[in-house]
């Protein structure tokens, strides 16, 4: 039958076992993630980088005396490296866990994933400045080399020993953890941690022996895959995304389900490479959306009362720079005069960049939710402009409205897919959506690419004015972008945005106030996409070019740390951090990965000192300076307001 079908016994059963390779990895590092997350509530996205390091170690005991020379080292083969790594991985963890991690327990879940994002970024550029992309090779050991012919297919002992030892170990964690007094413990200290202490356990220590076990795995699967795939600084990354939307479909913190999903969907996506290659990058995440449709907690998750949306906003309504009528007309003469005293397309890159983060503060400031899939809005906006306006001929104004549709409709899918999760949940679904359009544009004939669509016409505006001319196209952005920060400044302060300010701060109360919350939460989502389309449209038209950078994961990243610069909530907030983050990309684009160790400190930095952003400590220093004038004019003591939630 196989025969009759045109595929070999041969190439079946091995991609069957490359599936089933994966799949041990894929339940190895989803197990660590499930069990960060379920115990201490943490979206630890540095696991990626924490799963090279384990790789890296290995490598790194194996070419000890080339390291070090001078120092008489032994060489230290991989038997080591599998006892030896995961303890000093761990270790690195718990180190990090007391010096990072712990410090977000407290605060908004949002602010532990976004601290791991900015951690995987500074581990693994700096990794990148050291070792570039090319991967680093480390040989199978002598023990377990060679295979068995089955007849049907060669069966190497290495990938026999991945497999078998794969599954006991996530046997053996499930039982730890699910049967045993210590992992009652451990559920119990997150649940109840003051009742844990009373029986005179380390509640803190306990929590960081999790987060260093977690970790562990992950650099347990990094030995075990160094023999199998390059040991690269990209190599976590890679395979990050993909870990997530496996826990998603699992289900977040089930630690069964990670186990069951990454090894399931390991086989998938092996017999997906047999009878419909191009589909093998995209099947995970197809899965995910369908298993999100009708089981929105996941294959083996619990439904849980949701949370109201995260209230990260930090700005001051009755404070001078949230007046938007002042600052439009403070940034249309701003904006007139800056192009003549700096490069236009400097000016435009900013411009663009902060109508996209203006529109992801608009669902993440004014709404509570953290979304990581923007990229899919602004890159499609790109890509379907570039094409109408190269291939079909269509004027610039036409092409970019054509890429805001793409945008709307794109958000108006995600966010009816996404809308019913909140917390970490929302943001991994829409990063997992977003992966979906990168991959297509990967594989699609018409986006040629890794070459992108290039050569973009500027055309006319109106068929009259000449985009060509430099100073052109910056005015026509400048008019752009005024357009998008109006309409943003007209929906926040419109009844409509004062919706979305409650449910941000109370969403139960405005449900209990008739609100339907969810129908308000799409629209905003819908009305945010469609903003980014709109900057993505005319980024294309300014740089002559759509390519996959639009599309990437990074990109997304960057509209979240400018919004993080700024100040969540604010009004300018996205506007001064996209000319830091700008200026900063542009000063050091000669010393290529330092931009993303730079960027990865920033996240941290924001999230552990200036979580308000430069804006939000401005307009706070500013209302402390007005009202100690208040109190030395005889104000009396300040007036403490009452929550009304």
């Amino acid at each position: 039958m196989m025969t009759l079908l045109g595929i070999s016994p041969q190439l079946l059963f091995g991609q069957l076992l490359i599936g089933l390779i994966n799949g041990v990895f894929y339940a190895m590092m989803s197990l660590g993630v499930a069990i960060i997350f379920g115990m201490l509530r943490i979206g630890n996205f540095v696991h990626g980088a924490q799963y090279m390091l384990g790789a890296f170690g290995a490598w790194y005991l194996l070419n000890l005396p080339d390291l070090f020379p001078s120092l008489g080292l032994p060489s230290l083969n991989y038997w080591w490296a599998l006892v030896l790594v995961p303890f000093g991985v761990a270790l690195i963890g718990a180190l990090m866990e007391r010096l990072f991690i712990r410090k977000v327990y407290e605060l908004e879940h949002a602010y532990g994933l976004l601290l791991t994002v900015g951690l995987a970024m500074l581990i693994e550029g700096l990794f990148n400045v050291r070792y570039g992309a090319a991967g680093q090779q480390y040989n199978i050991p002598e023990a377990l080399k060679g295979g068995v012919n089955l007849g049907f297919m060669f069966m190497p002992y290495y990938r026999l020993w991945v497999i078998v030892a794969g599954i006991l170990v996530c046997v053996a964690t499930w039982y730890a953890i699910e049967r045993t007094r210590l992992g009652a413990y451990l559920r119990a200290a997150t649940e109840n941690p003051d009742l844990v202490r009373a029986f005179g356990i380390n509640v803190p220590r306990m929590l960081m022996l999790t987060y260093a076990f977690g970790v562990g795995l992950a650099g347990l699967a990094g030995v075990m895959a160094a023999p199998i795939y390059q040991v690269s600084p990209q190599m976590g990354h890679s395979i990050i995304i993909t870990i997530f939307a496996v826990v998603v479909i699992g289900g977040m913190g089930s630690i069964s389900g990670a186990i069951y999903t990454g090894l399931m969907l390991g086989v998938i996506e092996g017999l997906t490479k047999v009878f419909w290659p191009q589909a093998s990058t995209t099947v995970i995440f197809v899965i995910m959306v369908l298993v999100l449709i009708f089981r929105p907690a996941g294959l083996f998750g619990r439904e849980t009362v949701a949370a109201h949306a995260a209230d990260m906003s930090t700005a001051r309504p009755d404070s001078i720079l949230e007046n938007g009528r002042l600052w439009m007309a403070i940034l249309a003469i701003g904006g007139t005069i800056v192009p003549f005293f700096i490069y236009p397309v400097f000016g435009m890159k900013i411009l663009c960049l902060a109508l996209f983060a203006c529109a992801y503060n608009l669902i993440f400031g004014y709404v509570g939710l953290l979304a990581f899939g923007h990229a899919a809005f602004y890159g499609s906006s790109a890509y379907v402009a570039a094409f109408t306006a190269a291939s079909w001929g269509f004027p610039t104004e036409l092409a970019i409205l054509s890429g805001v549709a793409m945008a709307t409709l794109l958000g108006a899918i995600f966010g009816w897919l996404a809308i019913r999760r909140q917390g970490l949940y929302f943001a991994m679904i829409t990063l997992a959506l977003a992966q979906l359009v990168y991959f297509y544009a990967i594989q699609a004939s018409w986006t040629h690419g890794e070459d992108g669509i290039q050569s973009v016409p500027r055309g006319y505006v109106f068929g009259v004015i000449n985009l060509n001319d430099p100073m052109a196209m910056y005015f026509f952005v400048l008019a752009v972008f005024l357009i998008g920060f109006g309409v943003i400044y007209r929906i926040v302060h419109s009844p409509f945005g004062q919706v979305l300010k409650s449910i941000r701060e109370n969403e139960p109360r405005a449900i209990s106030l008739g609100y339907s919350t969810d129908r308000f939460k799409l629209i905003a989502f819908t009305l945010s996409a469609m903003l980014a389309g709109l900057a993505g449209g005319t980024k294309a038209i300014v740089f002559q070019i759509a390519s996959l950078a639009d599309l990437y994961f990074q990109t997304s990243a960057d509209a979240l740390l400018m919004t993080l610069i700024g100040g969540v909530g604010t009004l300018l907030g996205p506007i001064v951090g996209a000319i830091i983050v700008v200026t900063i990309q542009t000063e050091l684009a000669t010393l290529g990965s330092w931009v993303i160790v730079v960027q990865g400190a920033a996240f941290v930095v924001c999230v552990l000192f200036l979580r308000k952003g430069v804006v939000g400590t401005l307009e706070d220093w500013l209302s402390a300076r007005v009202e100690r004038k208040r109190i030395a004019a005889g104000g009396g003591a300040p007036v403490v307001e009452r929550s009304s939630h």
